[in-house]
């Protein structure tokens, strides 16, 4: 019998857009609406070049007048500002060996599609908790204002309650309203079990329940950043970040080394990940496109929306009093 390779089971035209639906399915962040995939990145992801300039109006100022019968209005005008998003271009290969018991199954591609979507789904984890880390690196980053570090405070007040949650929640002013998830490390999301404040909601379609704080969604992701004590936690509102699915101009290709008997499978993408209203500057970027440590570094980013407008809040705290 004939030994099947992966050439024979890859269609790169089914393939290609599996994979991507995969990973949305697979993304407990894009299930949680916190990624939402947009029609204009997909088109920018397209469009070519490396920085992809997405301009908007800012808010009107001044204030109303009287009307007169003598004096005019004053003329004000409106402002253009811009949002900047980095083109993300990233692949990875793999040989037979690591693939081997995907092929033995009743849809091959299928099953192997479900196993690169998955890494994929972890990888795009992995960059968004990268982003983050830049946005709210420094002060330069003009992210202050969407900050809440209550960690070197005293007693409970250095813990994260229902109460220490509300005022996080809170850093967006009225528009608090547009948070609508937490994102934890597992000890944090134990640490709020065990103080009875975890509740869970059957969601509309399948088996598993939703682990909901403060009645908003939780995503548990241990990447999140922890440092002598002190965790940090995020809370997002629908949309804060936008992707984008562009094409690279082979995403997938089968190759294999005759000589070792090895078949390999290559996957190759180009897209966006962005936060919204938070431009990258490009500032430091050693390669065409930046790297996960070039999207941790907060010399690459520039908040451009107005505060209470970045649907993201950073709260670092601790999951237990100090003991002094």
């Amino acid at each position: 019998m004939a030994k099947t390779v992966i050439a024979d089971v890859i269609v790169p035209e089914v393939f290609n857009p599996y994979v991507i639906e995969r990973t949305a399915e697979l993304s407990a962040f894009y299930q949680s609406e916190i990624i939402a995939r947009s029609p204009e990145l997909d088109r920018l992801a397209s469009s070519g070049g490396r920085l992809l300039n997405m301009p908007f109006w800012e808010d009107l100022e001044g204030d109303d007048e009287v009307l007169s019968d003598i004096d005019a209005l004053t003329v004000g005008k409106i402002t253009a500002g811009q949002d900047v998003a980095a083109l993300l271009a990233r692949g990875k290969a793999w040989s037979v060996n690591d693939l081997a018991k995907a092929l033995s199954g009743d849809d091959p591609m299928a099953a192997i599609g479900d196993l690169v979507a998955d890494y994929w789904a972890r990888r795009m984890q992995r960059i968004l908790i990268s982003i983050l880390e830049g946005i709210f690196g420094n002060t330069s980053t003009g992210m202050d204002t969407n900050k809440h570090d209550i960690s070197n405070e005293t007693g409970d007040a250095a813990v994260i309650s229902a109460a220490t949650a509300i005022d996080a929640v809170y850093k967006l002013g009225d528009n608090y309203d547009k948070l609508t998830g937490f994102a934890m490390h597992s000890a944090t999301m134990a640490k709020l079990a065990k103080d009875d404040l975890i509740e869970y909601i059957k969601p509309s379609e399948g088996e598993i329940d939703i682990p909901t704080f403060l009645g908003k969604p939780v995503i548990v992701d241990d990447g999140l950043p922890v440092e002598n004590g002190v965790y940090t936690t995020y809370i997002f509102g629908s949309g804060a970040f936008g992707w984008g699915e562009g094409g690279a101009p082979v995403p997938t290709e089968t190759a294999r080394d005759a000589l070792a008997g090895d078949d390999i499978l290559i996957h190759r993408r180009h897209f966006i990940l962005h936060p919204r209203g938070v431009a990258f500057q490009n500032a430091v970027v050693a390669g065409a496109t930046p790297s996960n440590d070039e999207l941790a570094n907060p010399q690459n980013w520039k908040r451009v929306y107005e505060p209470k407008n970045v649907r993201i809040v950073q709260f670092k705290h601790r999951l237990e009093q100090v003991a002094e």
